[in-house]
């Protein structure tokens, strides 16, 4: 069984899933090479992060995926879209990594005038949510200017038309940017145009426009697809000068015509809607200045005959002067009087001004001031006199109070006293019945030792002590039994006049 299994199944070659996958891609490539291939972008992913686009074609029954490099999707014309039906140009090839096949565009257009048309409107409706064909924003054409641009090309009919048409009507300095009106650049050139002209400097060596024609003749839709891209249209809204736009015929309708300032029908009804007619100015002015010269006329005429009816109705110069001289004399007739009068007025207000004055002069302000003082000298001198009489007053009062208090103290003072000598008298009897010679009068004595030191008990008398006993009336001496010499013989005093116990020895 294992034997069986290790022999190849037949004569087939072995290959590589990469040597299968490169055999299948060189096949393919070699097959078909470059196609055209009509389908309906499904799945669109923008610019990814490398600027590569992906997506895929699809009709009714199958797909194919798609890829358009950033170098050539930088240059197609028209840019996919979802949805979009177009017809692509590329390569086939496969793509190992998921072992699938798929197109590498190298060019795109619409499948049709539907599609076509379908991609407009909706470039047309995104332009006009930003408001770049508002009416408000529009600019209106100058009436004669003075330097005219064109933007077209410079070897096709239109320029000649344009100059022909200018040269009649009314000659004015052009200035032709050179333009591809068809073609994959021509939208870049166009917008290229239409800033340079806006660049241009005011009073510059190049004389900047007055006013700019984009103009191109008649052609289908796809030739005139160049007016319809994005860059154009933005550069036309952008323009600070005034754009007439004339692209195609009367029925051709871009997307420049909605951003222009101003659409003419053709390239030669731009030339007449931005210059009028020389002659017919010439006839105007010269109608003008006839009018205007006639009317002058009838002004002067009718002037003069105004003139001359006041001149007629004017009075005489003696009439003229009549009244006012009259009322020059009733002036001066009044005039001695209302000057007498305005003296008199005058008189009486310096009277009242000179007795103001003199109030306010220094003698009389100081003999005010000295009667103010002497009335206050016054007023001061009895004051000072009443001051004195209450402090008079009021000093006898305060004698008459001290005299009151001082008697009240002395009383008081000696029943204090006497108070304090009744205390001190009871005070030294208490002292004198509880002093010692008290006690001793109550036949009580007192034991000294030879020291003086009392003895308070019978164990301190030793034998042969020589003691001294003191008592109320005197004090003596005694020896103390059972010692060796007698006792000499007391001597008895008696006690000081002064309570103090004396020596009885």
């Amino acid at each position: 069984m294992d034997s069986e299994s290790s022999v190849p199944a037949g004569n087939a070659p072995e290959w590589s899933v990469s040597d299968l996958s490169g055999a299948l891609k060189r096949t393919l490539e070699d097959a078909f090479g470059f196609v055209r291939v009509r389908g309906e972008i499904s799945g669109y992913r923008g610019p990814v992060a490398s600027g590569h686009v992906y997506f895929s074609l699809k009709d009714a029954n199958a797909k194919i995926d798609a890829v358009i490099w950033k170098g050539v999707f930088g240059r197609l014309r028209t840019k996919p879209q979802e949805g979009l039906e177009v017809i692509a140009t590329g390569k086939i090839t496969t793509f190992a990594g998921k072992s699938s096949y798929q197109i590498i565009i190298d060019s795109l257009e619409p499948a049709g005038i539907g599609a076509l048309m379908a991609l407009l409107e909706e470039r047309r409706k995104r332009l006009a949510a930003e408001g770049l064909f508002a009416a408000e924003r529009k600019r209106p054409i100058p009436f004669l200017p003075r330097v005219i641009g064109v933007v077209t090309s410079p070897t096709g009919a239109v320029i000649r038309d344009i100059l022909h048409r200018l040269e009649d009507r009314f000659p004015r300095h052009v200035l032709v940017w050179p333009v591809r009106v068809q073609g994959e650049t021509s939208a870049a050139e166009v917008a290229a145009a239409i800033a340079g002209f806006n660049a241009l400097p005011e009073g510059g060596p190049i004389p900047r426009p007055d006013v700019i024609i984009l103009a191109r003749g008649g052609g289908s839709l796809e030739d005139l697809m160049g007016f319809n891209e994005e860059a154009v249209v933005r550069a036309a809204a952008a323009s600070t000068i005034p754009l007439v736009s004339a692209v195609g015929h009367e029925t051709d309708v871009t997307l420049i015509d909605h951003a222009a300032d101003l659409r003419a029908p053709t390239p030669t009804g731009a030339a007449e809607k931005v210059v009028p007619v020389r002659a017919e100015l010439l006839a105007l002015v010269a109608d003008l200045a006839r009018r205007h010269r006639d009317g002058m006329l009838r002004l002067a005429d009718r002037r003069r005959a105004d003139l001359r009816a006041l001149a007629r109705a004017l009075p005489a110069p003696e009439a003229l002067l009549a009244g006012p001289r009259q009322r020059l004399d009733l002036a001066a007739a009044k005039l001695g009087p209302a000057l007498a009068r305005n003296a008199r007025v005058h008189e009486q207000r310096l009277a009242q001004l000179d007795r103001r004055l003199h109030g306010q002069s220094p003698a009389a302000r100081l003999a005010a001031h000295a009667e103010r003082l002497d009335g206050l000298g016054k007023r001061l001198a009895a004051a000072r006199a009443n001051l004195v009489q209450r402090q008079r007053d009021r000093v006898a009062r305060a004698a008459d109070r001290v005299e009151a208090v001082a008697g009240r103290a002395e009383a008081a003072f000696a029943r204090q006293v006497q108070r304090r000598r009744d205390r001190l008298d009871s005070l030294w009897a208490l002292a004198s019945s509880l002093g010692p010679q008290a006690v001793l009068a109550r036949g009580y004595a007192l034991v000294r030792d030879e020291s003086g030191t009392l003895l308070r008990s019978a164990a301190a008398a030793r034998p042969g002590m020589a003691l001294s006993v003191a008592m109320a009336d005197g004090a003596f001496g005694v020896v103390v039994p059972g010692g060796g010499a007698p006792p000499a013989r007391p001597s008895v005093r008696k006690p000081s006049s002064g309570g103090t116990q004396g020596d009885l020895f």
